[in-house]
């Protein structure tokens, strides 16, 4: 069941057209009044069985227009992960302000058992999030740190 929320001037507006493929899915949808990712529903003609270590693309059957500005930013669901060790093979992903393609959904069965993903399954969620792009300046050296060049691990387990 999907959460109303109440719009602000500051509240972006995300357009969402559908495929031919998808007259009757949910939009994206907010699980709770406090939930920070909308879901996304699995968009299949039938079934797929993930197998241990398999990955599959999933279609949502949806496509988005992110204001400028934002991204939606794809994460897997905390309950698929938990029950059946399912989760996104690119975690987070990252749907582009000026992308206009399907969003399709890298899921990976990192679980023991096989794990079936049917039409209108929530398969991941996504969050609209501010972004920025950096000016990168090349430079002959960079400013020393604490840190240094301690990689992985360096700062303690």
């Amino acid at each position: 069941m999907s959460a109303a929320r109440e719009a602000s001037s500051e509240t972006p507006r995300v357009l969402v057209s559908r495929t031919p493929e998808n007259p009757d899915l949910p939009l994206p949808a907010y699980a709770t009044a406090g939930s920070a990712g909308a879901d996304l529903a699995a968009c299949l003609d039938s079934p797929i069985v993930l197998g241990p270590g398999d990955r599959a693309t999933v279609p949502t059957g949806i496509r988005v227009a992110i204001p400028e500005g934002y991204e939606g930013e794809i994460r897997p669901r905390s309950g698929l992960a938990a029950r059946f060790g399912v989760t996104l093979a690119n975690a987070p992903g990252t749907v582009d302000s000026d992308y206009r393609g399907e969003v399709k959904i890298l899921l990976v069965n990192l679980g023991r058992e096989p794990v079936t993903v049917r039409r209108g399954d929530r398969v991941a969620q996504m969050l609209v999030r501010p972004v920025s792009q950096a000016l990168f300046v090349e430079a002959p050296g960079l400013p020393p740190t604490q840190r240094g060049e301690g990689g992985f691990g360096h700062t303690g387990s």
